[in-house]
């Protein structure tokens, strides 16, 4: 970051948005492991209002990155995020196939079957958070090409190739690293047990980060899965974390897009990468 007081706007000292990622049953049907009629994803039922209400409860407004796919299956859902709530809907892959594994070829029919999806919900990607959070060689051209101004991948903070904003994640800041199981190789990676952690172990990652981001006027993305909300501890966790990033004067809490036309309209605050950046 340049040597400056704060990149952010106003007296904020650093910028964080709250993002969730994984719409209902997409993943599952594309693995062919869903046995539920369609439209019927317990998230959406049970936990994903719950959170929605808690974010107005706390005056966030928040980024979803949702698959393409259950645009059409959860119509009502998204426009009471985006219409109603004031929520950014972004894209998170037709059915969340891991990104960097797809060919050329299967990665362009991906973003056609995405765009073509989203246009018939009414929605504009402003920005992509590829599945597993790694992209391939040619995904930033084409996401120049479809008008994508952003992305969100493992990565740093800046302005990429083809001048997409790059607004990245940590595993440690996503609640997947410490409930879930198929997430110990990537413990470990990062020097824990591979055993799933608890609520309360990731709470605490989060506030640390927090004022680490204060301290180097920094940018941190949070992200809370639906499906994983299954108690009342993560349920807790989940207010404990709005509450802090809604109630601090040094942070400016808001959702992806708005971060990056931040980013875009004083781009000589930020760096850059890329050859063609």
């Amino acid at each position: 970051m340049n040597n400056i007081s704060s990149p952010w706007p106003g007296s904020a000292k650093a910028a964080i948005s709250f993002t969730m990622d994984n719409l209902g049953e997409a993943q599952d049907v594309n693995k062919g492991t869903w046995r539920d009629p369609i439209g019927t994803h317990y998230s959406i039922t049970n936990q994903l209002p719950r959170m929605l209400d808690l974010l107005d409860k706390h005056g966030i407004k928040a980024t979803y990155f949702a698959e393409s796919w259950s645009l059409g299956v959860y119509p009502d859902v998204v426009s009471d995020m985006s219409t109603h709530r004031g929520h950014e809907i972004a894209w998170h892959g037709y059915q969340h196939e891991a990104w960097s594994s797809l060919s050329p070829a299967a990665e362009a029919i991906n973003f056609d079957q995405s765009f073509e999806k989203a246009a018939s919900a009414g929605i504009q990607y402003s920005g992509f958070r590829p599945p597993g959070g790694k992209v391939n060689d040619g995904t930033y051209k084409m996401l120049r090409e479809h008008g994508v101004r952003y992305i969100s991948p493992l990565g740093d903070l800046g302005i990429g190739p083809e001048g997409i904003v790059v607004l990245p994640f940590e595993w440690r800041a996503v609640d997947a690293f410490y409930y879930m199981d198929k997430f110990s190789g990537i413990r470990e990676s990062h020097g824990e047990r591979a055993e799933v952690l608890s609520p309360t172990v990731f709470r605490d990652f989060l506030m640390a980060k927090i004022d680490e981001m204060i301290k180097t006027r920094g940018y941190m993305s949070i992200l809370f899965h639906p499906f994983l909300q299954t108690s009342e501890e993560k349920f807790t966790i989940m207010e404990e974390v709005l509450a802090r990033i809604s109630g601090d004067p040094d942070i400016w809490c808001a959702p992806c897009d708005q971060v990056a036309q931040w980013v875009t309209d004083h781009s000589d605050r930020f760096p850059r990468s890329g050859p063609e950046s």
